[in-house]
């Protein structure tokens, strides 16, 4: 099989996972309850939470939505959710092709050693911070807003709640990898460092291997990161109900203890 087969197929293998994961969705989200409309005023503002969603290489923020309807506790009442697309973008892995993607890919599967676009990373950060910012503008506190994200969504949640100068309510990386070098950890800010990371991964992924998403834990207890890394059998490069379900569980405990220290 040539190179150029073996990226093309590479590739097409990633879409599909990404395809059958927003299909899976929809399969198993009952009939959409969205969130209550935010209520305005002081209080609302201060229990408001906010969670973005990172969709990964070739998929939509819309296909994502039903991901929602898994958060249906009542500490969710009040939470603003956003699923932004990635801008269309060549990708190396698949020579060239255009496709969403928040930066490029440069090979697949991804491993521990794959070359990463950390100067693409960058560029995609500062548009992940300046949604965050508008929301902390709008008066949601920090503490209560979430940067999810699965493959290269997760990998750009990674890098987003490293880099942004204060402490936020958490990062949950599905399926992702460590997108840069150790010299990037020289820019994280003390206040980053207290931000706390669920990292979870498919044991059968073959896009991002697992050993991509193994290396996640050392690197950020090298910076002072606490990181809690959960393992999936049988579990490909897609998400699993049981990993939105910690998923949620994970969120309230810390909406929780957020509403808990500025009451």
């Amino acid at each position: 099989m040539s190179r150029r087969v073996r990226f093309l197929f590479s590739i097409a293998a990633a879409i599909a996972a990404a395809s059958l994961l927003a299909a899976s969705l929809r399969r198993r989200a009952q009939p959409p309850r969205l969130p209550d409309q935010l209520v305005p005023g002081p209080m609302a503002a201060r229990n408001r939470s906010f969670v973005l969603w990172l969709h990964g290489l070739g998929d939509s923020g819309p296909a994502n939505e039903p991901i929602r309807t898994f958060f249906a506790a009542p500490e969710f009442r009040h939470t603003k959710w956003a699923f932004p697309s990635a801008p269309n973008s060549p990708v190396s892995c698949n020579n060239g092709a255009v496709m969403p993607s928040w930066f490029d890919i440069h090979e697949l599967p991804l491993s521990p050693g794959s070359p990463q676009d950390e100067s693409g990373v960058l560029k995609a950060v500062e548009n992940v911070h300046a949604m965050i910012d508008r929301e902390v503008a709008g008066g949601i506190h920090p503490d209560n807003i979430f940067v999810c994200g699965f493959s290269q969504g997760g990998a750009l949640t990674l890098a987003s709640v490293l880099l942004y100068p204060k402490t936020l309510g958490g990062g949950a990386v599905f399926s992702g990898w460590v997108p840069f070098g150790s010299s990037v950890i020289e820019r994280i800010s003390p206040e980053a460092r207290k931000t706390p990371i669920l990292w979870s991964h498919g044991i059968a992924d073959q896009v991002v291997l697992f050993e991509a998403g193994q290396a996640g834990p050392p690197f950020l207890q090298s910076a002072g990161i606490s990181c809690e890394f959960k393992a999936y059998p049988d579990l490909g490069h897609s998400i699993a109900k049981e990993e939105l379900s910690s998923l949620e569980a994970w969120i309230k405990g810390r909406l929780k203890a957020s509403q808990d220290k500025q009451s």
